[in-house]
């Protein structure tokens, strides 16, 4: 899989490209990854790049379209595949689209069918897509693939390909590992910038994803500890793979890093009150833990992370734990998600998962753990925080811990106002516990 000549894939502009976004405009706004739901927003089509399907059955041709919106200014990925002037598809798993995209792609490839090709539902950000292997495949080829087509655009190195690229090479088993890569180049304000428009990435047989498995069995009233405690030693060994894969430099001496987690907390205050007025009310909670933090000393040395890991990024099949979604938080600029930081956001996000978990799971909707979810919840926190350990947690690490999951709530509380409103007391019922002053420190 060669792919195509760097400038074949510089998106350009035709009057055909705004005339395919306006037959889109009602329709964006009524999807999942669409970054301003609720809101008036400003849609621009800044151009397109086309792509040869090599039956020739489709003229396919990947829009960019600019959303702007208060705090939001996006540009979207949509391929359109046109078979007649009447049959107008932006199904990712339309078969030209996925013969055009593999044709075009850059890394090794695979030998997969897409003729029967599946989009996963339940994503977000993102469209990702299954693609079995050819039935005539040989034993030795990759039994199949899956496609993610990354639907907000970022410029520069995307974590989302490069660290399963690094992490695989170190030798890491737990990584699905990269079969082909699709970039291109595209101009905003003039400035023309260069980025990843999907990946294609090892498809894990017979594993289920965490976020559903975890539901199910609170639902059934199961335990999840066994497996929390194994998730635990897992995200362990990602971090310990990442220090190796990717390596950074030692802090420079005598910067003031015992303040960094107070720092942190409280810029993220600031950035969600902005957006969510309803979070004021833990302004003083949130000044309270953040000057509380300031205790702790010298954090760890900071070192590359998942940076957004939840249950969503986890399967779990036959021979273990694997973790996927290398791309951070969806809302944060690239520079943030690439940056080092404390490897204990990663098990933050993790508990904050659990929750999620018992809340979803438990009750069948967004609503706030009952007190059977929330002893669930807390044993499998308990488990998870142990296998990470490999035993006791200390206080002062407890507290980083909790200021790092108000972070993440806070974050989780305007991700759920922007996109989905009826899940926003979830992370506020977090916020309700973790800035509880009586509440104990310790998780067990």
């Amino acid at each position: 899989m060669t792919g195509a000549a760097p400038d074949e894939r510089d998106v350009t502009h035709t009057p055909a490209d705004d005339e395919l976004l306006t037959i889109l405009r009602d329709w964006l706004p009524t999807r999942r990854w669409f970054p301003a739901k609720g809101v008036a927003a400003r849609l621009e089509c800044i151009g397109g790049l086309t792509l040869a399907d090599p039956r020739g059955e489709a003229s396919v041709r990947v829009l960019l379209v600019r959303v702007r919106a208060p705090d939001i200014d996006s540009v979207l990925q949509v391929p359109v595949t046109v078979r007649a002037p009447t049959e107008l598809r932006d199904d990712v798993d339309d078969p030209a689209f996925l013969r055009a995209w593999l044709a075009a792609a850059d890394g090794p490839g695979a030998v997969v069918d897409p003729d029967r090709a599946r989009v996963l539902s339940g994503e977000q950000s993102n469209s990702s897509v299954v693609l079995p292997a050819l039935e005539s495949a040989t034993e030795s080829a990759t039994p199949a693939a899956i496609l993610k087509v990354f639907r907000t655009l970022t410029p520069g190195d995307n974590p989302d390909v490069d660290v399963p690229r690094a992490l695989a090479a170190a030798g890491w088993a737990h990584v699905a590992r990269p079969l082909a890569w699709l970039e291109a180049a595209w101009s905003v304000d003039g400035e023309r910038v260069r980025g990843y428009l999907g990946v294609l990435s090892e498809f894990v047989p017979d594993a289920h994803d965490g976020f559903e498995l975890a539901c199910s069995m609170v639902r059934r009233g199961e335990s999840f500890t066994g497996l929390a405690a194994s998730l635990g030693a897992t995200i362990a060994e990602m971090h310990e793979a990442l220090a190796r894969a990717l390596p950074t430099p030692a802090p420079e001496p005598g910067l003031d890093r015992s303040g960094d987690l107070a720092r942190s907390l409280r810029e993220r205050f600031r950035w969600a009150a902005h957006s969510v007025p309803a979070l004021d009310r833990y302004a003083a909670d949130v000044e309270r833990l953040a000057t509380g933090t300031r205790a702790l000393g010298i954090p760890p040395a900071p070192q590359r992370i998942h940076g957004d890991l939840h249950l969503g990024q986890v399967m779990h099949a036959a021979t273990g734990w694997f973790v996927l979604d290398f791309e951070g938080e969806p809302l944060a600029p690239v520079t943030t998600r690439t940056r080092p930081d404390l490897a204990l956001r990663d098990v933050a996000g993790m508990l904050r998962s659990i929750d999620y978990a018992a809340a979803v799971g438990g009750s069948g909707g967004a609503a706030a753990p009952t007190a059977a979810e929330r002893g669930w919840a807390d044993e499998a926190r308990r488990s998870l925080l142990t296998g990470y350990f490999r035993g006791p947690t200390r206080p002062d690490t407890e507290t980083a811990v909790r200021a790092l999951e108000v972070e993440k709530a806070l974050y989780e509380a305007v991700y759920e106002a922007r996109n989905r409103p009826t899940w926003l007391p979830v992370p506020l019922a977090a916020l309700d516990r973790l800035l509880t002053p009586t509440t104990p420190v310790r998780p067990g």
